[in-house]
């Protein structure tokens, strides 16, 4: 008697139901599981008899307390891993998040470090976030002489109305540490302070995030022979520049509102720059420091800007008429289109613009103040400043891109950058149009 072949339909039944996850060895399954939150990765123990274990030999740890209803709940989970999981198995990486359940309990704070101590042999990857004093976890960060990475993020303490500031360490012992990413830590500068990262001799990638620069600082230094990527986010510099001593540095990205003064050369070597500023409050003080800051860029490939960025850099008196020493390597140009906001930036924009005017004669003046009152905005980019930015390498790409379409007077922009191979429009709520090779393709697009 001849066997049935199963049918077509049964087949793919067959392997719909397949569990080719079991099927894997349990080394690809634990690195799977290691980018799972671990709450996640422990309920996976219902599954079947094989899974009931597994979760304990996981290398990795990303314990966030916004996925227990409460902290008390937290503590509870995390007491409980501790005490289940496999001892022998090394752990790699840690990832603690108490962001929104208040203020940590020194008690579980103590078990938190005592149990990343015991690990500190394999420990590569540490990230830890919380309200509280942080400074309880130095000792046991400084313990982790294997780490490659640190995240630490100290939410702002504010006792009785008053900001309490937490001082990142003069020295932690981490001769192997590549990436370092701070937030919400103070420092101190001047002659008499110590260089904070000047000790990771093997430091790739430094990110400051709202990080302060205390006292009566005239300076703050950032040395290192062997970074090669730095961030500023919105930090705030109570000082009048910053030195930067990175003879390697390749990426240079800034965000914020206040715009540091940096040291002559410090950004000579970099060839990817990034530059977001929102401030509203710009004056000609910001553009004179922007400006400062590409004069110094001697061998930037990739410069990417906002629109604010560039109004503010239209602040500087005659700019358009500088012979940059700089900009020479520029391969491509981002300028991202962001909404003025009522402010200070624009009266002075408003205020240049009257000025130019009246160099002319009184009646484009008397033209330009009934168009202000008719609600003329300044322009996104003003006019001349991309082929200024560009007069050393016209053949530099330029890529126009805005999450604000509506908000543009798109005809303006593309008149304001004659010349540009490449424009695109964009946005988050559609699909951006196509490049075009120049500007007068992109005129007939309209």
């Amino acid at each position: 008697m001849k066997k049935r072949r199963p049918s077509e339909n049964e087949n793919e039944e067959t392997d719909e139901n397949e569990d080719r996850l079991s099927d894997l060895p349990d080394c690809i399954i634990l690195h799977i599981l290691s980018f799972l939150n671990t709450k996640h990765v422990v309920q996976t123990c219902v599954l079947s008899t094989r899974w009931k274990h597994l979760w304990k030999c996981i290398p990795t740890l990303i314990l966030h307390s916004s996925r227990f209803t409460s902290l008390k709940k937290f503590d509870t989970f995390v007491s409980n891993i501790f005490i289940l999981r496999d001892s022998s198995t090394e752990l790699h990486a840690f990832d603690l998040d108490i962001e929104h359940r208040g203020n940590i309990e020194p008690q579980l704070l103590k078990k938190i470090a005592n149990y990343v101590s015991s690990h500190d042999t394999h420990l590569r990857d540490l990230g830890i976030s919380l309200r509280g004093d942080i400074s309880l976890i130095f000792s046991c960060v400084s313990s982790c002489r294997a780490l490659t990475s640190l995240r630490l993020k100290a939410y702002p303490r504010v006792n009785d109305n008053v900001y309490a500031e937490t001082l990142f360490p003069k020295s932690l012992n981490l001769p192997l540490l590549t990436s370092l990413d701070l937030t919400n830590f103070d420092f101190c500068g001047g002659e008499n302070c110590h260089e904070p990262f000047l000790a990771y001799t093997k430091l790739n990638s430094l990110v400051l995030r709202s990080c302060r620069i205390g006292g009566n600082a005239q300076f703050f230094s950032i040395s290192s022979d062997t970074l090669v990527n730095l961030a500023l986010h919105s930090n705030s510099y109570a000082v009048i520049q910053i030195k930067l001593s990175t003879p390697n540095l390749c990426t240079f990205e800034f965000t914020g509102d206040i715009i540091p003064k940096l040291c002559e050369g410090g950004l000579s070597s970099v060839k990817q720059v990034n530059i977001d500023s929102q401030n509203i409050l710009a004056c000609s003080g910001d553009a004179l420091i922007l400006f400062s800051w590409l004069l110094d860029l001697s061998n930037v490939e990739s410069l990417t800007v906002t629109s604010t960025i560039l109004q503010i850099l239209s602040l500087v008196p005659a700019m358009l008429e500088v012979k940059l020493p700089s900009l020479y390597n520029l391969k491509s140009l981002k300028v991202e289109l962001i909404p003025l906001d009522d402010g200070l930036l624009r009266l002075l924009m408003k205020e240049n613009m009257l000025k130019k005017a009246a160099a002319k004669s009184s009646k484009e003046v008397f033209k330009l103040k009934k168009a202000f009152k008719a609600r003329l905005e300044p322009p996104a980019i003003p006019d001349g400043i991309v082929d200024f930015l560009r007069q050393n390498s016209p053949s530099a790409e330029v890529n126009i891109t805005t999450n604000y379409p509506s908000s543009f007077n798109l005809k303006q922009v593309e008149e304001s950058i004659k010349g540009a191979k490449i424009i695109k429009y964009c946005s988050r709520f559609s699909v951006p149009s196509s490049s075009v090779a120049s500007a007068s393709a992109a005129k007939s697009a309209f």
